[in-house]
């Protein structure tokens, strides 16, 4: 058995990972975003999931490894915009986003070490979105409660802010922060079948 490990402390990872059959061990890399810096958002991402993914996978010994890492980034009008580090960043970048669309931009990184070899491979998922016109109660309540701070695009699909998205180009995994069909595609091109990564009946560790 192939043991899986996702590079990332996000819980909606986790749980889209979970939901698909895998029961990954969460290594999470304390990889300093601020230190890389690109006007280019879809770069941006990439060179960000590459680099807690590369570090993440340097610490674990050389056994039979599939290392997952990823990393989103919203653009707005060309600019990418990352996660609202407190109330008043999170509620400028809605004042932006209501009434209109952004991409989500995901960066994936996968490594598989089989057999004494190690492949990597980094791609990149784009998916549009689109905000209803909130009102500025609704932003301030939203966020009131927290949610967006510290979240790539400073909102969250799969809990308040999902009443807010009012339609989806492309992949909806990806706006969680990982494309299930393409990582599966990545995996399978570095030669592991998706399916023999299924461990549902395991639980998973989560480690610091």
């Amino acid at each position: 058995m192939i043991r899986v490990v996702l590079a990332s402390k996000s819980p909606a990872r986790l749980l889209a990972l979970r939901g698909a059959g895998l029961t990954p061990d969460v290594i999470v890399s304390g990889f300093d975003e601020t230190t890389i810096v690109d006007s280019s958002p879809t770069r941006l991402c990439t060179r960000l999931a590459e680099a807690k993914g590369s570090l993440v996978a340097s610490s674990l010994p050389d056994d039979d490894v599939v290392v997952l890492a990823a990393d989103t980034v919203m653009e707005i009008e060309g600019k990418a915009h990352g996660k609202p580090r407190n109330p008043e960043s999170a509620t400028r970048l809605w004042h932006r986003m209501r009434g209109h669309g952004a991409v989500i931009h995901t960066g994936h990184w996968v490594c598989v070490r089989r057999g004494g070899v190690e492949q990597q491979q980094s791609r990149v998922r784009s998916t549009g979105v689109h905000f209803a016109d909130l009102s500025d109660d609704e932003v301030a309540a939203y966020v009131a409660t927290g949610e967006p701070i510290d979240r790539a695009g400073g909102f969250s699909i799969n809990g308040l802010a999902g009443a807010f998205v009012t339609r989806i180009d492309g992949d909806p995994y990806n706006v969680v922060g990982i494309s299930l069909p393409l990582v599966r595609q990545m995996v399978i091109d570095l030669g592991v079948p998706w399916h023999e990564l299924w461990q549902p009946e395991l639980p998973g560790t989560i480690l610091p």
